[in-house]
């Protein structure tokens, strides 16, 4: 008779987590073996409740199938074993078939379970393994893009088979292992009777072929180990700790499989007088205290080539000044970020005697 794990803890059939756990422990507190008025059979039965219903993928078998869903077959109930996470090793130990020896000591417990399965794997293409290469690049390279070449020593397709495997001429043939088929299967003897389990065939990668001659460069594995020069384009815009994705350069999987990708990691170079941020680029620039009073033009650097620059009268020390569209090219295409720059005021630290007669003189005109 299937139980009712619910009405075991008094909550109802959609109660959260937060819920289960309240009246289990309210529960457990008042049932204890060890408390006035406990009792053993009760607290066991709230025991096996909250194992079941704490644990999503249980509570969801047993709300869709019951009590039963424990069940390995007709005449097998689990449930009667309290719900708490069952030990087959120690369960089979118990009966004779021991993992160390006696009457089954090359038992697999995980056959078992597979067998059940019924199905078979599906057959999958390897890939090769990616590689990450990190490169360092200069503000005015990424300003403009560029290409390089780097030199990577990894596993190649094998150029005399062409990552087929076989010599060149030479056909396939079935596969003796699983004579064509691609799949083989295998019988197990355990407790609960005996079980067919279907699996790929490990000789033909569930191909249901295999080589008639392998190739005598890589020896039937489709890519050797060498040098191969890659060309490695990094579009103007990229930034420092970006990454440039390169599909199928990376190391080549054995035959019939696909090539892992090559991932090129930016470094930017420190700049002597640009700073990047993002899309923007800054820049700190000297003028003195009479241009700062009195204006003026001064000319100052860009990516694209100097250009002048009007400092109006009045200027201030650490003043911002934005000249739109001179920054960075945007990775999307749409435009360029800006560049900015910041005005810092020269105090000269000597001055000469009419010079220091004139601060004198504007000093005491209040400036």
């Amino acid at each position: 008779m299937s139980k009712d794990y619910y009405r075991a803890l008094g909550i109802n059939k959609d109660a959260g987590k937060d819920e289960i756990k309240q009246a289990y422990r309210r529960l457990a507190h008042q049932y204890h073996p060890d408390k006035t008025g406990g009792d053993d059979k009760k607290f066991k039965e709230i025991n096996e409740a909250y194992s079941i219903l704490s644990n999503d993928e249980k509570r969801q078998q047993y709300d869709q199938f019951g009590t039963t869903f424990e069940q390995g077959g007709p005449g097998f109930d689990f449930s009667g074993f309290g719900g708490q996470g069952m030990n087959w090793e120690d369960l089979f130990r118990g009966g004779g078939f021991s993992a160390q020896g006696g009457q089954a000591s090359d038992f697999d417990f995980s056959d078992i379970f597979s067998a059940f399965g019924g199905g078979t794997r599906r057959t999958r293409k390897e890939k090769g393994k990616d590689i990450l290469v990190d490169m360092e690049i200069t503000l005015e390279e990424t300003f403009s893009g560029i290409e390089r070449e780097i030199n990577l020593k990894k596993m190649i397709v094998c150029p005399h088979c062409k990552g087929a495997g076989g010599e060149p001429g030479s056909g396939k043939k079935k596969c003796p292992d699983c004579d064509g088929s691609g799949q083989t299967q295998q019988t197990k003897r355990t407790i609960f009777g005996t079980f067919s389990q279907i699996s790929t065939c490990q000789k033909c990668g569930g191909n249901g072929e295999v080589l008639e001659k392998e190739c005598k460069e890589c020896r039937g594995a489709g890519r050797i180990q060498d040098v191969e020069t890659i060309k490695v384009d990094l579009p103007a815009g990229v930034d420092n700790g970006q990454t440039i994705k390169i599909s199928g350069k990376g190391e080549a999987a054995k035959k019939g499989g696909v090539s892992g990708d090559l991932y090129i990691k930016v470094h930017l170079k420190p700049h002597k007088i640009f700073n990047r941020k993002r899309d923007d680029i800054y820049i700190d620039t000297e003028i003195k205290f009479s241009q700062a009073v009195l204006g003026d033009k001064i000319e100052i650097p860009t990516l694209d080539g100097d250009l002048k620059l009007k400092i109006p009268a009045g200027t201030e020390s650490g003043q911002l000044f934005r000249l739109k569209a001179k920054g960075m090219p945007r990775l999307n295409g749409y435009g360029r970020g800006d560049e900015f720059v910041k005005i810092n005021i020269k105090v000269p630290k000597k001055l000469s005697r009419k010079e220091e007669e004139l601060i004198k003189r504007l000093k005491e005109e209040g400036l």
